[in-house]
């Protein structure tokens, strides 16, 4: 197995942990206060990490940064949301959603190709995100799912923006703006419920923040090592590992019906990203053959 693959599964399993901790501090911590603390840990830790290799902040561009920060905090807010609030491996489902909306996202914002593919899969899609939410057993329960799924939307803002700013910004920025806007959108959210958290409490924030970062290095590894679709697809098998914790502290076990819903959405977001990689290698191919014609009639 190469190793971009293995940092991929490295990372996952390392954000399930992450998700643990969130859904064990939410018992007396609130969400807002959990994502105050994730984000103001891992500011002062990628500012250190800026210091020391030398990355200066730009000083153009900034409105861009903070638009990716803003969407990056709405994800945070709404996935730790949805955490506490129903099993871990649903939450997990409907937030890798967001590579449908970042597909057609990117294709609006970016004027990147859209797949064909999405148009036939898209129902299929709908179809999956149903089987979560249950609205024919409408409750508190499915309005959680939809915020899960505006988890989803917000994190594939946050990747289209993320793609906007690479060519021009250093990626520790953007992680530093995305970071330090998370933990500033927090605190009016937070100021009215605050809870002193007690020393085993504080430990489990300062892990989150902490193992919030390391999960975040191993994937941008990741990358750097191996094809990004292939990255996106290893990366379900997070689903697994929440399923996992889940079960084994909160015992958590899907029904028949998120099974096959989970089922739907993950083939069809890989099916997507599989077509998407393969479509892309075709275009290069005929450009490469049309520049070859170029050259030999020249």
């Amino acid at each position: 197995m190469k190793n971009g693959v293995w940092l991929a599964i490295l990372s996952s399993f390392i954000f399930s942990i992450m998700n643990a901790l969130v859904k064990a501090v939410s018992l007396t911590i609130p969400y807002s206060e959990s994502v105050f603390f994730r984000s103001l840990i891992g500011t002062i830790i990628i500012f250190i990490i800026m210091k020391k290799k030398k990355v200066a902040f730009s000083k153009t561009g900034v409105p861009m940064l903070m638009v990716r920060g803003v969407f990056g905090a709405l994800y945070l807010l709404a996935y730790f949301y949805t955490i506490a609030k129903i099993p871990l491996a649903d939450a997990s489902i409907l937030a890798h959603l967001s590579p449908i909306f970042a597909v057609v996202l990117a294709g609006l914002f970016l004027k990147e190709k859209v797949p064909k593919t999405l148009f036939y899969i898209l129902p299929v899609v709908l179809a999956g995100a149903f089987m979560l939410i249950k609205p024919q057993e409408f409750s508190s329960y499915s309005m959680y799912a939809l915020i899960a799924i505006g988890s989803a939307f917000f994190a594939a803002c946050a990747a289209t923006s993320i793609r906007y700013l690479s060519s021009r910004h250093h990626a520790y920025e953007i992680v530093f703006y995305f970071l330090a806007t998370a933990t500033l959108v927090s605190i009016p959210l937070m100021w009215n419920q605050f809870v002193i958290p007690s020393p085993l409490e504080l430990f489990y924030l300062i892990c989150i923040g902490v193992v919030s970062l390391v999960g975040q290095l191993f994937l941008t590894s990741a990358f750097t090592h191996e094809n990004v679709i292939v990255v996106e697809v290893t990366r379900y098998i997070g689903i697994v590992f929440n399923a996992f914790w889940g079960f084994l502290f909160w015992s958590e076990i899907p029904d028949g019906q998120t099974i096959l819903g989970g089922m739907l959405i993950i083939a069809s977001c890989i099916f997507l990203s599989r077509r998407r990689s393969l479509e892309a290698k075709v275009d290069k191919l005929r450009l490469n053959k049309v520049a070859m014609n170029t050259n030999a009639k020249r």
